[in-house]
């Protein structure tokens, strides 16, 4: 947060990721991949051109959450998966803000799942970044919503039975219009994805695939890992084939209303899919979206990017609208008018 002695640093001049930093001791466990997300997004910040006064982190409940504290900006760290209705809330009455929402897995997909539907539909305008590390670490080890089934832990000491949400998969059928997925692991591509989400008008949600040593070590291994990434990790670009592999020579196909991955050389010249962030309906980068290992790689990169009116900007307009057809209004009076009853 921004101190009451020493004012904000100004826009203008040339910031550097430090000037983000609040200068908390940042107390998460050695190793983990929050470590990197707040490195990230600081640096990105700070190539924005704006101050971190213009910024407010609003975060639930959660390992991720601790994240407010960590910036010099302005930050709510609010209840258990509330984080998108305090932000709504702090977005209408400062819609020049810059509002980012931190939260994880279980704090936004389980208890806070109904808030970030809605938030996503109405086209919110802040971004959404969601630490996903499959497992609840603030809590010591209990499955998730994003927990793959058979996973033995606490809370399922005989492994799992619930079928695991995509987020990704949410937030396209939520509507919103901006969606993303990246991995803490992988730097350069963090930040160009927060980069894209940060300057991005309306609701931007950023899956980020997070590592959590403790409880759930090497959770995304298999495909996002140093020895796996190349064979199992499919980078999405905009109007380019969907291929991957490390030589390039898988790619995919539309089969039906499914997807079908095939030899890259020997599949027809327009036979293979090209990417396409800006269609309208979101329905092949909903089919991405379902892709998961081992049958299929795991799509990182822009799913999505459409624009649409933002809530705020909808709601000042109704609120100036009602101003000129009937006045400011006198709460006063509203208060002490005639539509009222007595109980006895």
């Amino acid at each position: 947060m921004p101190s009451i002695a020493e004012p904000p640093v100004q826009a203008g001049g040339t910031l550097s990721a430090n000037d983000f930093h609040s200068g908390a001791m940042v107390r998460w466990c050695p190793g983990c991949g929050d470590y990197s997300i707040l490195s990230a997004v600081q640096s990105v910040l700070a190539k924005q051109g704006k101050a971190p006064h213009q910024y407010a982190f609003i975060s639930g409940i959660g390992c991720s959450s601790r994240f407010p504290h960590y910036m010099s900006t302005y930050g709510f760290h609010s209840i258990h998966g509330r984080a998108p209705a305090v932000a709504t809330g702090v977005k209408a009455v400062n819609p020049d803000l810059e509002v980012w929402v931190i939260t994880g897995d279980g704090d936004c997909l389980s208890i806070g799942g109904n808030h970030i539907i809605h938030a996503l539909r109405r086209n919110q305008d802040f971004k959404v970044l969601l630490f996903n590390n499959r497992i609840y670490g603030l809590t010591k080890g209990q499955f998730s919503p994003t927990s793959p089934m058979g996973l033995v832990n606490k809370s399922a000491p005989l492994g799992t039975i619930d079928a695991p949400l995509h987020p990704v998969s949410l937030a396209l059928a939520a509507g919103a219009t901006f969606v993303a997925r990246t991995a803490d692991n992988d730097v350069n591509h963090l930040r160009e994805t927060l980069t894209r989400a940060a300057n991005h008008k309306g609701s931007a949600f950023v899956e980020i695939l997070q590592n959590c040593v403790i409880f759930y070590d090497k959770a995304h291994e298999d495909y996002y890992g140093l020895k796996t990434r190349k064979d199992n990790i499919l980078y999405l670009h905009d109007g380019q084939p969907l291929v991957y592999g490390a030589t390039v020579e898988k790619g995919l196909v539309l089969d039906g209303l499914d997807v079908k991955a095939v030899d890259a050389a020997s599949a027809p010249k327009d036979g293979l899919l090209t990417h396409d962030e800006a269609q309208e309906s979101g329905m092949l980068a909903y089919l991405l979206s379902k892709l998961d290992y081992p049958e299929f790689p795991v799509p990182l990169g822009v799913f999505r990017d459409v624009t649409k009116p933002t809530y705020d900007r909808l709601l000042n307009h109704q609120v100036e609208e009602a101003k000129k057809a009937k006045g400011e209004g006198d709460l006063a009076k509203l208060l002490k008018g005639p539509q009222t009853w007595q109980v006895k």
